[in-house]
């Protein structure tokens, strides 16, 4: 998939873990939530229905606060191992979502020294993409790579 620079943020980083290990932290709920937020926040997964037309659904803890919305998404495509693409443009089952905001695709390539991953994340339009580099896309995303490549590297 092409980078649009308009509307797009890109997140890649060389794991030094076997693309199985990064694709289970992606798969398995229990892994999932050790990373997929920016610590000391906590995650929490609702529902992971690793299927296209699946819901992913997640909840957040900030600074000891009750867990809240973070993300209702739908998998769109799921080929194991190598790819996985998801929306929150829709929620499971392929039902529109209220607030549709990205669809990110993530890809899992072989590489000398274990994955090389690849988070990009398509907004509709450039204000979106703007406003999501502006919450801290490159720092968020960032950070969670970063979670992710410590909980499978060890």
């Amino acid at each position: 998939m092409t980078l649009d620079p308009e509307r797009d943020l890109e997140i890649t980083r060389t794991i030094k873990a076997p693309r199985s290990a990064v694709w289970a932290a992606w798969t398995n709920p229990a892994s999932f939530e050790q990373w997929w937020v920016p610590a000391p926040a906590l995650c929490k997964v609702e529902t992971m229905d690793v299927r296209p037309g699946g819901a992913l659904i997640t909840r957040i803890s900030e600074g000891g606060s009750p867990f809240g919305p973070h993300l209702s998404a739908c998998y769109l495509e799921i080929d194991p191992g190598k790819r996985i693409v998801f929306t929150n443009a829709l929620v499971g089952g392929y039902r529109p979502a209220e607030q549709p905001f990205m669809t990110a695709i993530i890809t899992l390539d072989d590489h000398d020294l274990g994955t090389a991953y690849r988070a990009l994340v398509m907004h509709r339009n450039p204000d979106d993409q703007k406003m999501h580099r502006d919450l801290g896309f490159y720092d968020g995303w960032g950070t969670v790579a970063a979670q992710l490549a410590a909980l499978v590297e060890n």
